[in-house]
């Protein structure tokens, strides 16, 4: 059977109505800038990539040259196509519209340029993540505002994981679906049409470094997760942690799981550690589309109505019955 190029199932999307051209066109586009982002990953030191680029981001943290490299990258990639009204990143304070002298498309992009950095000089797994939203019919000059849209308005979401293989993670709406890179060919290919979360699971994924910073829900939770077959859950979770969002999550689309970050007190000021534009909502959707759950442990993520653009939320994220689990915990409180 002929294989199914990335560039086959979304012309096939589009002739059913499923999605448009120029939505076509931007998930292309940003598709091709995640192939360039990979072959920068993959060279590492032989490409002078690794290490600090000397800068920090909006939200105070220290960048690596791939985290600006990477945004880069997407920026220009981005600019000119005619597909897009403006970009959002977590790596820059603001949204930057397409420049005046392209043509501006009806799509709002946002994304995290590189998930996981912190693991890049350890040549461990590492990702980009996006979003794409509807700009406003009435916006003429995007802004920051026009990007406040609750996760469920998103119209596509993705991430591509740079790991033994390099593999995107799509969905339009109708279904989540995988596509692995053929580095020959420089094309992704079709490896698994609608990819579902087992509702159950043993497994989590969770920072066990700050648990004594958790409110008491949390540790009431956590707590029966450890107690194995003796406690009230009455089987034995193992844990696994990469510290890197894109592989946690793929982990757990891929056999189940539930990937925790929750609010913490060693930074009570900050709701949470996650931003819900450029993390929470994309991976929110991916993981809903294939059968799972998005909570902050008391709402559902794909709900909330942002009020800034690098806004921080509490997430708890898989397998359907271990995040309602989760939350019937942070409901006795």
């Amino acid at each position: 059977m002929q294989p199914v190029t990335l560039t086959r199932y979304l012309v096939e999307e589009q002739r059913a109505g499923r999605i448009s051209a120029e939505l076509r066109q931007l998930i292309s586009v940003v598709v091709r800038a995640c192939t360039t982002i990979s072959i920068a990953v993959g060279k590492g030191a032989l490409g002078g990539v690794l290490g600090e680029a000397g800068t920090g981001n909006v939200q105070g943290e220290a960048q690596k040259k791939l985290d600006v490299i990477s945004n880069e990258i997407l920026l220009e990639a981005n600019a000119w196509g005619g597909h897009l009204a403006a970009c959002a990143s977590e790596e820059m304070d603001h949204c930057q519209p397409v420049p005046d002298e392209f043509p501006k498309g009806h799509f709002l992009l946002l994304f995290d340029p590189l998930d996981g950095s912190s693991n890049i000089d350890v040549n461990v797994s590492v990702g980009t993540i996006f979003s794409v939203l509807r700009c406003p019919d009435d916006c003429t000059e995007p802004k920051d505002e026009d990007f406040l849209q609750p996760g469920r308005e998103q119209v596509a979401a993705g991430y591509c994981i740079y790991g033994p293989q390099t593999m995107l993670v799509l969905t339009t709406g109708h279904g989540t679906h995988a596509f692995t890179l053929d580095r020959e060919q420089g094309l992704f290919v079709l490896t698994q049409r609608d990819m579902q979360v087992p509702p159950a699971t043993k497994e989590f994924a969770l920072n066990m470094s700050n648990q004594r910073h958790w409110e008491p829900q949390m540790q009431a939770y956590v707590g029966d997760l450890l107690a194995g077959t003796d406690g009230p859950r009455g089987k034995d979770f193992n844990m696994r942690w990469i510290a890197s969002m894109v592989a946690d999550v793929h982990r757990i689309l891929t056999r189940g799981g539930i990937f925790i970050y929750p609010w913490d007190a060693k930074d009570a000021s900050k709701a949470g550690k996650l931003r819900l534009m450029y993390e929470a909502n994309p991976m929110g959707m991916l993981v809903e589309q294939a059968g799972g759950l998005a909570s902050t442990g008391r709402e559902r993520i794909l709900d909330i109505q942002p009020d800034q653009l690098h806004q921080r939320v509490p997430v708890f994220i898989g397998s359907r019955e271990e995040v309602e689990a989760a939350e019937r915990y942070h409901a006795q409180g």
